[in-house]
């Protein structure tokens, strides 16, 4: 319940407080100071109690808790007296505290390795005995029973085949003399070494979403709204106990076609990792397609035709195909999950949703108020409300254009509610015009968009006419937990379909822009560059992607620097930056070069970018750092080491913008705290992988070594 503001004012007199109104209350006011202290006092007493138990305690009181159990953090991933709220949590570990003693009581078994890797470093993982998968003759009268000992491979297994390299690889290997805990030549298979597999993509789901139609002659679908093919994760089932080693279902693993069809039952069905819904033969969208209809198979080239009355299913492309005589009806909807490395972009994860006290809302969905919404920016035109939200209800895909105008004063949110992940697809809907989803900003007005993935084409924010040359930036315009899609599209293999198109098209709009935690392609400025000053723009915890090419990713018109000041922080930049000035970058990364027109104004800071570039002054950046004071030659090669280097740099691919496993030390801990630089700094993965393995060497028995693979 919220704190009552007047509690001391209601203790008083009636005939006190009637004096008080006549004097415009000035009494009220000043006990109203006074019960804000007192409700703070009160609420600080209240969790003394609730600060006893871990479960309930604060994030600041967990060390302090933690050393009544004698557990020690580990200084070399970070020293929580100095550490940020969001790095305590990860360098002490609220579920490793709480197990402590636990874990301790286990130690020396295989499980607890596996606990201990998710309670510290907080990703999902596997515990392997590498001394199981060796090669070696069993004595007869000692027999191995139970497949307690891996087989030599058998080429007419594919399933098992598969697995080969994985976590869940089972075939017996020769003896490897490297140490699994070495840094430089990590090994594997011998009677010591114990591997810890760590999965760091997250599986995030899409729930009852729409299918993407490729060819309705050839009833070709993806699971992907955007059309591109995306591999199907597992949706992690519980262990069913502590000493339990953990299975393929157990955990987010990309799905296989051979291992979906021999545990069908445990992957598919609502609520699991996939299910469709298709108004289709004597099915409807009421209920599942039944697991009996669902055929897994190679949907590679789409040579696979499937019976009637079965569906073709592959899980490793994210692809859907019926049968050629019978098409669906009407709809196609899935729901599935995807890969991803952090909650970021928009998607099912939960959210922090705000707006202005007493803001009118419209919902939009398919059980809601309004069908589309068009008609909730209808009725919102008409009552023309101060302060307004338009909330999405579902994760479906809504074809149609947006367009709004905003009065001076006003401000709207266009927003998804938590848990769904609703798409705009924007559409060639004017023969003679542009078909972006345009906003019109007035003085003093604000616009949010806030968890939706925009496709099609981009966002266009244009200034009202009388506010074109206000001398400050009034305005604002917040873009959060989004995906504008780089190219406006892709193609099956993950390419941009438009790839010299902007996401977002600033055009004279005297506003403040914030983009924070979302994926866009290049964004434009078209400014005044003679009458009005330029504008700020700041990205945080985002990528802004260009889509490689050599191609700009914030640029002004006709190639020439965009009129703007950037603040970047802890974000990711493909492309070309061209900017007036940047005030700030910080703990970013910038792969391709920056090039501004005023240097004297701004730092760059703990971030990567070319020595050739134009920049402001740069403090403790590289390659500045590794190539000081070195010869031309040895300096060239410490630039090309530390080059960062990406699992993947295509939007729809699962590690999208992931550090590389072999990146410099310099840049995956290379941020200001030691973090990793670029848009996926606050997952802190050197503190948590340097907490794991002091863990580690604390809980691996006498004789034992153990090592961390990296399964993603």
């Amino acid at each position: 319940m919220p704190p009552n503001a007047d509690r001391l004012y209601d203790l008083l007199p009636a005939i006190h407080r009637l004096r008080d109104a006549d004097r415009g209350y000035p009494l009220r006011d000043f006990l109203r100071v006074i019960a804000e202290q007192v409700n703070a006092v009160e609420d600080d007493i209240t969790g003394l109690y609730d600060n006893w138990f871990i479960e309930t305690a604060e994030d600041w009181v967990v060390p302090y808790l933690a050393d009544l159990v004698g557990y020690t953090p580990v200084l070399a991933a970070g020293d929580p007296a100095t550490s940020s709220p969001d790095e305590v949590r990860f360098l002490v570990p609220r579920r490793e505290v709480a197990n402590t003693i636990a874990y301790r009581r286990r130690r020396g078994t295989l499980a607890v390795l596996e606990d201990l890797a998710e309670a510290v470093a907080a990703w999902p993982a596997r515990a392997v005995e590498f001394y199981r998968l060796l090669q070696w003759t069993q004595n007869l009268n000692h027999q191995h029973s139970g497949g307690f000992r891996a087989r030599t491979m058998d080429v007419r297994r594919p399933a098992a085949l598969e697995k080969l390299g994985t976590p869940f690889d089972p075939f017996a290997r020769t003896v490897d003399v490297r140490r699994i805990s070495s840094r430089r030549a990590q090994g594997r298979f011998n009677i010591p070494n114990a591997g810890v597999w760590l999965w760091r993509l997250r599986a995030e789901s899409i729930t009852r979403g729409p299918a993407y139609c490729l060819d309705a002659g050839k009833n070709s679908f993806t699971f992907s709204v955007l059309g591109n093919d995306a591999p199907l994760f597992v949706n992690p089932i519980p262990e069913p106990a502590p000493e339990h080693i953990a299975q393929e279902w157990n955990r987010p693993v990309p799905l296989l076609r051979r291992e979906f069809d021999t545990r069908k039952d445990v992957y598919y069905g609502a609520g699991k990792s996939l299910a469709i819904w298709a108004d289709w033969g004597v099915h409807s969208l009421s209920a599942p397609v039944p697991a009996e209809v669902i055929l897994p198979a190679d949907l590679s080239n789409w040579h696979y035709a499937p019976p009637d009355g079965f569906i073709a299913v592959d899980p490793q492309l994210g692809r859907i195909q019926f049968p050629v005589n019978q098409l669906p009806r009407r709809s196609v909807r899935v729901s599935y999950h995807y890969g991803f490395s952090k909650a970021m972009g928009g998607g099912e994860y939960p959210r922090t949703l705000s707006q202005p006290d007493g803001a009118a809302r419209y919902e939009v969905g398919e059980h809601a108020t309004f069908k589309r919404i068009g008609e909730a920016l209808a009725e919102w035109r008409e009552k023309a409300p101060a302060d307004a939200v338009i909330e999405i209800q579902d994760s479906r895909a809504y074809v149609e254009p947006v367009q709004v105008a905003l009065a001076q004063g006003q401000s709207l949110q266009l927003r998804a509610a938590n848990g769904t992940r609703p798409a705009i697809r924007l559409l060639d809907w004017q023969t003679e015009g542009p078909d972006s989803l345009s906003v019109i900003m007035a003085e003093a007005s604000r616009f949010v968009l806030d968890g939706l993935l925009v496709t099609g084409r981009g966002v266009s924010v244009a200034g009202a006419e009388d506010a074109v040359r206000a001398a400050i930036c009034s305005a604002e315009v917040v873009v959060r937990h989004c995906t504008l899609v780089p190219g406006w599209s892709l193609d099956p293999e993950c390419k941009p379909a438009s790839p010299n198109k902007e996401s977002i098209e600033l055009r004279n709009v005297r506003a403040k822009v914030r983009i924070e935690n979302s994926i866009t392609g290049p964004i434009e400025v078209q400014e005044d560059e003679v009458h009005s000053a330029p504008i700020p723009i700041e990205i945080v915890d985002s990528i802004v992607d260009a889509m490689g090419g050599g191609r700009e990713a914030i640029i002004g018109p006709q190639a020439q620097h965009a009129h703007a000041v950037l603040t970047i922080r802890r974000s990711t930049i493909f492309g070309i930056v061209q900017v007036h000035a940047v005030q700030l970058a910080e703990d970013s990364l910038f792969p391709d070069c920056v090039h501004v027109a005023r240097r004297q104004v701004g730092c760059m800071r703990f971030c990567y970018v070319r020595p050739e570039c134009r920049t402001p002054r740069r403090f403790q950046c590289q390659p500045d750092l590794v190539i000081r004071d070195k010869p031309a030659e040895t300096a060239a090669l410490e630039s090309n080491r530390v080059r960062p280097h990406f699992t993947g740099r295509r939007y729809g691919q699962p590690a999208y913008a992931q550090l590389s496993g072999s990146c410099a030390a310099e840049i995956s801990a290379g941020a200001s705290d030691g973090a990793e630089m670029g848009a996926f700094h606050d997952l802190f993965q050197p503190q948590r992988l340097a907490n794991l393995r002091a863990r580690l060497d604390e809980f691996t028995p006498a004789g034992m070594d153990a090592g961390i693979l990296l399964a993603n």
